[in-house]
């Protein structure tokens, strides 16, 4: 089931249940990137120091 197929079972749902109707889908999208690009840019990615191997230790 693709995202608008979800969405318009959603919309059909919140009707049946007397509830508002969900936002339809990526309607959020450039906010949901921009913050995460903001915190991206202020907690960069740090690199583990000590054993480079991994979790198994292998």
């Amino acid at each position: 089931m693709d995202a608008i197929q979800q969405h318009m079972l959603d919309t059909y749902r919140a009707a049946r249940l007397s509830e508002p109707a969900p936002p339809p889908p990526g309607r959020h999208d450039r906010a949901v990137l921009r913050d995460l690009y903001r915190y991206w840019l202020t907690h960069p990615p740090t690199h583990a120091t000590g054993d480079l191997s991994g979790p198994s230790g292998a």
